[in-house]
């Protein structure tokens, strides 16, 4: 059972394989794994002992950040991932930590989540996907219907003055015309994020939400 794994400067925490979204273009969906390193499929989702105890083993000197990113959307465990991001900080200081994520945290649990993040992670990575709410809808099939697209922006918009660094993402062609990226962008600025085009991939050779 893959939990983490490293790749160059940093290493991966695959939480959960739980996801409130279906994405047409997800690698869980169109390759058979990420990095090399195989399926990300969880036979059971780790605890938080499991989760450091892997972390620690493959750490490594040119590990500079940790990033929770794998199979899963990974504020479902957030209570877990918070857990281990406070053991990072106090057991590693120097390492940054980085959450690649939905966004829709404040759906999954009810509530908002962003000032959850607050001294804990230095960067939300969070998938904007698309300009139009109703094409969100259509290519990532969240659970909660067309509130999603707003519940993203909403919480990033209140990452943005709780985290250090707040990302927003996007696919390049052909997913996102060039058209879309500019508007795209327009978004993330607006609410005080920097946009990243990240490449299509069907191969499994980058990250699914980074």
């Amino acid at each position: 059972m893959l939990i983490t794994y490293p790749l160059k400067t940093g290493l991966y925490v695959n939480l959960t394989n739980r996801c409130p979204c279906a994405c047409d273009f997800c690698l869980r969906n169109n390759a058979p794994g990420v990095y090399g390193t195989g399926s990300l499929w969880l036979e059971r989702e780790p605890t938080v002992e499991e989760v450091i105890e892997s972390i620690e083993h493959n750490l490594q000197p040119k590990i500079t950040e940790v990033i929770f990113c794998g199979y899963g959307e990974p504020t479902e465990r957030l209570d877990a991932l918070l857990e281990v991001a406070a053991y990072l900080r106090e057991n590693h200081p120097g390492l940054k930590i980085r959450v690649n994520t939905n966004g829709l945290s404040d759906l999954i649990w009810n509530r908002s989540t962003a000032a959850d993040f607050k001294g804990k992670v230095d960067t939300l990575s969070i998938s904007l996907n698309t300009d139009d709410e109703e094409e969100y809808n259509n290519v990532c099939h969240p659970k909660f219907g067309l509130k999603s697209y707003k519940a993203m922006l909403k919480f990033a918009k209140d990452a943005a003055g709780t985290v250090p660094e707040v990302v927003m993402t996007i696919v390049d062609e052909p997913v996102t015309s060039k058209e879309k990226q500019a508007r795209c962008r327009a978004i993330a600025e607006s609410i005080g994020a920097r946009l990243r085009i990240r490449p299509y991939e069907t191969t499994g050779d980058s990250e699914l939400k980074s």
